[in-house]
This record gives structure tokens, sequence and C-alpha cells, in this order.
């Protein structure tokens, strides 16, 4: 007999992706690395770089095996303002989801969404 292929098509409970354990993963990143931080524009590019990139790999060690992310940063400076983000997504509702967190201090704010995307 030739070989049987399996193809996957739907992540088992434990590997779906949750949005309460990707917020969590967010809110500790960002709090680590921000608290106490004045903001300057010259450091945004690349802060916003790392904290991507350190949140994206939190996210891959939570387990959530064959999902392809997207993470969003914005930081911006604190002055009081108020700030809408909003997106739109074109997905499979029984696998895809999102993670959101805002983080503020005095000096700044940072806001953060997390895709989770199946990849069949």
């Amino acid at each position: 007999m030739e070989g049987t292929h399996a193809y996957v098509i739907r992540p088992n409970h434990q590997q779906k992706f949750k949005p309460a354990v990707v917020k969590e993963c967010i809110r500790e990143t960002v709090r680590e690395r921000l608290t106490g931080m004045q903001y300057d524009p010259e450091e945004v590019p690349t802060l916003s770089r790392t904290l991507a990139e350190s949140i994206k790999d939190k996210v891959k060690n939570a387990g959530f095996d064959r999902y392809k992310l997207v993470v969003q940063v914005l930081l911006g400076e604190q002055r009081g303002q108020g700030v809408k983000m909003s997106s739109r997504c074109f997905w499979d509702a029984d696998t895809d989801n999102y993670a959101e967190d805002v983080f503020m201090n005095d000096s700044l704010f940072c806001a953060v969404a997390v895709f989770g995307s199946y990849y069949y």
C-alpha cells in the first residue's frame, strides 16, 4: 500500500487560537518593555518592530501550530487624545481569531493586535 496522507483541516482544541492566552502574551511583553518608558520619536520605529517580534515569538511558543500570525503595534505619544483602531478580516470563523490589548502610561500609549489565521 502506498503512503497514506492525512490532511489536517481543523486544529484540535489545545492548538486552537485562544484570544485570552494571546492577550496575556501581549500584556506581559508590553508591560515588561514599556513600564516607566518615556515617549521618544527616534526610538519608536525600532521599538515597535522589536515589540511585534517579541510578541510573535511568545505567541508562537504558546503552541498554536499551523497558524499564520500577523502582529500590529501602534505606538504614540500620550497627550490625552482618543485613538480608534479597527480592522476587517475575511477568514474562517471556526478556526481564525484575534486578540488585542492597550497599554498606557503618562508618556505613551501602545495598541497591539494579533491575528491568527489557520493554515490548512
